[in-house]
């Protein structure tokens, strides 16, 4: 049962992808858009991918937690 959960733990990885792949492409459309706002869309998008992948980090700890602490 506890390596269930440690897989659902790792498919928040999955939700991260899918968040910054959705993010890029939406930031690129904007670039595209408006050249000239391209310094404060990428500014924002870094931002937005690092929290993203912070989730996708912090579920892939838990999983390891789950598996390790069984």
């Amino acid at each position: 049962m506890e390596v269930l959960g440690a897989g659902i733990a790792v498919l928040t990885g999955l939700g991260a992808g899918v968040g910054i792949g959705i993010a890029t492409s939406k930031a690129v459309d904007a670039i595209a858009r408006q050249p000239e706002a391209e310094s404060k869309i990428s500014k924002n998008l870094l931002l937005g991918c690092a929290l993203a992948e912070a989730t996708a980090v912090y579920g892939f700890v838990i999983g390891l937690l789950i598996v390790i602490m069984k």
